[in-house]
Order: structure tokens, then C-alpha cells, then sequence
């Protein structure tokens, strides 16, 4: 079992950053690759990024690719969404979630955990 907590989300004006955190209780997290989503009302539920276990790979979409980071540290159990030039648009609610495979990191169905999530408002 793996617990998922976001934080760092709020409000931020056009072209700020947020640095969004994702903290992991339970065994073995460097076992799990991590995803990052956001979903705004009305939307589906929208892929940013994603990280392998130990963070030799990551891939965002290219909606989102040069503004976003996503990185990871292990001996905290933390993963990371660094996120700049932020946009009206990019205001949503935002997960993590977390698996074992790293394929298809791109689709929300096959994950096994996921956080509550953070809200980041950006405003015009």
C-alpha cells in the first residue's frame, strides 16, 4: 500500500512558478514509476509528466514539455513537479499517482495509487 500526499499548490500569477510536491508513505517507493496529472472542472483528466523509479527517464507531453520538470528523490520518498511560465490554462487540480510499469504512463487507467491532489489557480 502506497499513500500519496501532494502539496505546493495555490495561486500564482500569469508566468509564475510552483513547485508541486508529492510525498509517499508505504514500503518501496523507488519501485514505482510516478505520473503526474490535472484535471480542470468540465475536463478529463489531462497527463503533465512522468518519472521512472530511480529518475534516469522522464516525459512530458509536448503541451506542457518546456515549462515543466518533473524529478524525484528517493531517500525522501518525494516527487517533484516544477512548473514555470505558468498560464491561465494551466489552472486545475493537480495528481500524482504512482506504478509499477512504465508503459503507458501516459493514461490515468493504469495506475495503482493516486493522492488526493493540490489546486494551482493562475491568474490573468
Amino acid at each position: 500500500q502506497v499513500q500519496l500526499v501532494e502539496s505546493g499548490g495555490g495561486l500564482v500569477q500569469t508566468g509564475g512558478s510552483l513547485r508541486l510536491s508529492c510525498a509517499a508513505s508505504g514500503r518501496l517507493f523507488s519501485r514505482y514509476a510516478m505520473g503526474w496529472f490535472r484535471q480542470s472542472p468540465g475536463k478529463e483528466r489531462e497527463f503533465v509528466a512522468a518519472i521512472s523509479w530511480s529518475g534516469g527517464s522522464t516525459y512530458s507531453p509536448g503541451s506542457v514539455k518546456d515549462r515543466v520538470t518533473i524529478s524525484r528523490d528517493n531517500t525522501k520518498n518525494t516527487v517533484y513537479l516544477q512548473m514555470n511560465s505558468l498560464k491561465p490554462e494551466d489552472t486545475a487540480v493537480y495528481y500524482c499517482a504512482a506504478k509499477t510499469s512504465w508503459a503507458s504512463m501516459h493514461t490515468d487507467t493504469n495506475y495503482d495509487y493516486w493522492g488526493q491532489g493540490t489546486q494551482v489557480t493562475v491568474s490573468s
